[in-house]
């Protein structure tokens, strides 16, 4: 314990600056470990060594241990099955390993500290998945080597999520150096290990451990901020629909002199029916696909370019406020398409096509609606009677943050404290389907959604990187924001 009274509330001057002092001199500490973490290759992808995603979540374990809020064994790491994946034999428990005829999910660390005298319970949710590197010679460093340029750590998973999971660590080292044995709230620390790739055993683990992650707030910290000098609290997600297209047209590969002009092939028919997904200005053309209203701030087009890096010439697509673009409303993207190469490319009318649909659906509309939506359109405008084939279909809601909860109050405050700066709400055009999938499960919890990343960290992308200043400030906010709860 310290001189500063454990009982004193957040508010005490004294504990936000002997908070505050921890945080700051834990800095070196707190960045060697992020390094150590992102030197470990844990893409969950079923294609890349699972030993990998194994390693980190056994150095995850043992950072949870190194906080002292939970004992030794209240740290598990677990594995659930996947999704509506059930035992064969009925008499084995699910999330062993080994188990015969069930697909497990990749390792999760769970810990729990329960909660004393009254005190609330705290969900920290991160994970210790990363996305794969791409290709290296788009990176300016290795991407699993962590390296430091001016205020940046590089390296893949440095921000998404691995510095989310440093920020719950460190938050509860500097908690347990103020509170001790003493700390009366209650912990869970649940840091999963396949968000990408889609959080496959996600629901399954919810009901297996139901009674050990029941909370009143939680924090999933795997998002943005405004800016490295202001702070987020995002308010909405939008939800998304991906799955694979194929058109056919040929029973085989045909010689384009012979029959070009006359037979269609594959490209044809999928150039123009991609191409209906959108009207001239780049806005979603899809009907039953619909947009959210709410007021947004401002953000010019400019700004936008900048963000975006748009090349010279460049327009932005869509209509009405770029934030609501971007936040609000729908979007449809083509991420990746099988075709021969322009190097193997010959003289022949392709018979079969695939691509990659990957749909942001807005806040507010389920995402089962939307896909709905996206299968009619895609069958009613396919052109040339080509046979059309959708497969390896993935959806998740998107969510909405109810802010006029205390825990959001008590966040802003916390942020304010942290950062020196007032938050803002925001919305994220991107997707995380397990938020629905919290809230459906604990209805009654209050979902604070936080993260490290800022507008340069180019999470999923090469040269990923964590601003220093933000993990700092990050860390600061969330250590005030649990000192706050322990002594609500």
């Amino acid at each position: 314990m310290t001189d500063t009274d454990q009982h004193a509330p957040a508010t005490d001057p004294a504990l936000l600056d002997a908070l505050r002092e921890h945080v700051q001199g834990a800095m070196p500490a707190t960045v060697a470990d992020l390094s150590a973490l992102v030197r470990l290759p844990s893409v969950s992808w079923s294609a890349f060594d699972p030993t990998h995603v194994r390693a980190s979540a056994e150095a995850v374990a043992d950072l949870a241990r190194s906080t002292g809020v939970f004992a030794d064994d209240a740290v598990r790491i677990v594995r659930s099955a996947v999704d509506g994946d059930t035992p064969q034999d009925a008499d084995t428990p699910q999330g062993v390993d080994g188990e015969p005829g069930v697909e497990l999910g990749q390792p999760a660390v769970l810990a729990v500290r329960p909660a004393r005298n009254g005190k609330p319970t705290v969900m920290l949710y991160a994970h210790h998945d990363v996305q794969p590197q791409g290709d290296d010679a788009l990176w300016e460093t290795p991407p699993f080597e962590p390296t430091l340029r001016g205020d940046r750590l590089y390296g893949r998973g440095a921000s998404d999520d691995k510095a989310g999971v440093m920020t719950h660590i460190a938050s509860l080292r500097a908690l347990h150096a103020q509170f001790g044995d003493d700390l009366d709230l209650g912990v869970v620390l649940f840091v999963e290990g396949e968000e990408e790739f889609g959080s496959r055993s996600f629901r399954t683990f919810l009901r297996e451990q139901k009674e050990h992650l029941a909370a009143d707030v939680i924090v999933v910290a795997d998002s943005d901020n405004w800016s490295v000098d202001v702070p987020s609290i995002t308010v909405s997600l939008r939800g998304n629909v991906t799955f694979k297209l194929t058109l056919t047209t040929l029973e085989h590969a045909s010689h384009s002199g012979m029959f070009g002009g006359a037979a269609p092939d594959a490209m044809i028919p999928m150039v123009r029916l991609l191409s209906s997904l959108h009207d001239d200005q780049g806005s979603v053309a899809v009907e039953g696909l619909t947009a959210y209203d709410a007021p947004v701030p401002e953000r010019s087009d400019d700004e936008l370019a900048a963000d975006a890096a748009l090349l010279p010439g460049v327009r932005p697509v869509g209509t009405g406020p770029v934030l609501s673009r971007m936040w609000f409303q729908p979007s449809i993207t083509v991420t990746g398409m099988d075709v021969p190469s322009v190097a193997n490319a010959s003289n022949t009318l392709i018979p079969t096509v695939s691509a990659r649909v990957s749909v942001r659906v807005a806040p507010g509309q389920s995402a089962t609606e939307a896909r709905d939506a996206v299968e009619r359109h895609l069958r009613a405008h396919v052109p040339f009677g080509a046979h059309l084939e959708l497969s390896e279909p993935d959806a998740g809601d998107g969510f909405l943050v109810d802010t006029a909860g205390w825990a959001v109050q008590e966040a802003r405050t916390a942020m304010r404290e942290g950062w020196g700066a007032d938050a803002v709400e925001q919305g994220i055009g991107g997707s995380i389907p397990f938020v629905s999938d919290l809230a459906a499960e604990f209805p009654d919890a209050q979902i604070l959604v936080t993260g490290v990343e800022d507008p340069d960290t180019r999470a999923h992308s090469p040269n990923e990187s964590q601003h220093l200043g933000v993990l700092h400030r990050a860390i600061a906010s969330e250590t005030i924001l649990l000192a706050r709860l322990a002594t609500r």
